[in-house]
């Protein structure tokens, strides 16, 4: 699967209208998903609405839901959202409708687990881990008994039988993803969680066929996938977000991300989302404007498949310039678009573009933008 250019209007690249795979995307801009920390028990309740509710009138193409545990103890805080019972479902659904009522921003859903990542304090608590014995804590599960810091409670090794159990949960969420009405899944195997654990030799210590080689690393990862393919609609894209560095020497790297991008795209993977780092705390990582970048255009140039790149993308000519110039397909935002949820709007003004608004907010463009907003069909699909 691919994306293709259809026709537009704009003379700007980050407007064009894309697919990724059946998926219809209005344009190239796609909102990250952002862990909120503010779910009862998996279960999302007003504050999603809310952020939900306000992102999807971004004028974005593309809202990825937050990263969604398949199970209670992949969860990366007791406050992370969950897809894994009938009442996270249930709130799921209400979300859903009251955003879908008023919006028809494609959304997708990151599906993942947190590993030894687990059983964490939310970032304005500190992010230290929550030890088993404390309240509010649990054991965490990993491809080896290697805790993520050294400090920390070291998490429970899967076994044969705890291996089968996540890629059930994995295929038991894509299910219920698929009767909310999802317009795609993101497999999370990035930021140090379960399934980048498993691709990196510094998480992964095994030395049964899922640990050492490449080969062997890569394989639990692609068994999630083909399971979560299979059990997601043929019509609806599943692609995968990645590190494509942990930024460690003798970690996990961008020659393996290739590798894993290719094995990716034999199973009908439709999207690469590249993203990096995460696993290790003596990360080195070089910050700067769209430090990320260069692995995107690389996996688009050697992979072929569609790119979404990340990672201090902030101004609108960069981004612009980004898809503009065939480094990625598209870009994704994060604290960006939190910090300024009318980005898109922003940007299609300065790069003379249109972007889909609601007609109670038709008025506010200023007079220097009459054409900004399209004159179309603002509501449920």
């Amino acid at each position: 699967m691919s994306i293709v250019s259809e026709t537009t209007k704009s003379k700007s690249r980050l407007f064009e209208p894309l697919r990724i795979g059946p998926l219809h995307i209005d344009n190239r801009i796609v909102i990250a998903p952002m862990c909120q920390y503010s779910a009862t028990e998996g279960t999302p309740g007003d504050w999603h609405l809310i952020h939900l509710g306000h992102l999807a009138l971004s004028g974005a193409g593309l809202l990825i839901i937050e990263a969604t545990a398949v199970e209670a103890e992949g969860r990366i805080s007791p406050g992370d959202l969950g897809l894994y019972s009938d009442a996270n479902e249930e709130g799921l659904a209400r979300v859903l409708k009251a955003t879908r009522a008023q919006s028809p921003i494609a959304i997708a859903m990151q599906l993942g687990h947190a590993g030894r990542k687990a059983s964490s304090r939310a970032p304005w608590e500190g992010g230290k881990q929550i030890r088993p014995e404390e309240p509010g804590g649990w054991k965490a599960y990993a491809p080896s008994a290697v805790p993520h810091s050294p400090t920390e409670d070291a998490p429970i090794a899967l076994d044969a039988a705890g291996l089968a159990r996540v890629r059930d949960a994995f295929v038991a969420a894509a299910r219920r993803a698929a009767r909310l009405g999802i317009d795609g899944i993101e497999i999370h195997a990035a930021h140090g969680y379960l399934l980048h654990q498993f691709l990196s030799p510094i998480a992964n210590h095994r030395t049964d066929e899922y640990g050492g080689s490449l080969e062997n690393r890569l394989r639990f990862p692609l068994e999630v996938f083909d399971a979560v393919r299979k059990a997601f609609p043929a019509d609806r894209p599943v692609w995968v977000r990645v590190s494509a560095s942990d930024w460690v020497p003798g970690g996990w790297d961008l020659d393996s991300t290739v590798a894993f991008s290719q094995a990716l795209k034999a199973r009908g993977c439709a999207a690469i989302h590249v993203s990096s780092g995460g696993v290790s705390p003596q990360q080195a990582i070089t910050l700067g404007a769209g430090y990320q970048v260069p692995f995107a255009e690389r996996i688009k140039a050697e992979v072929g498949l569609p790119t979404i790149a990340v990672g201090l993308i902030t101004e609108p000519r960069h981004a612009e310039a980004i898809v503009a110039d065939g480094q990625a397909d598209a870009v994704s935002l994060a604290r960006a678009i939190l910090y300024d949820p009318r980005w898109p709007w922003h940007a299609a003004a300065e790069l003379g573009a249109q972007v889909k608004a609601p007609h109670q907010y038709w008025r506010s463009q200023p007079r220097e933008f009459k054409d900004l907003f399209e004159n179309a069909q603002f509501g449920a699909r």
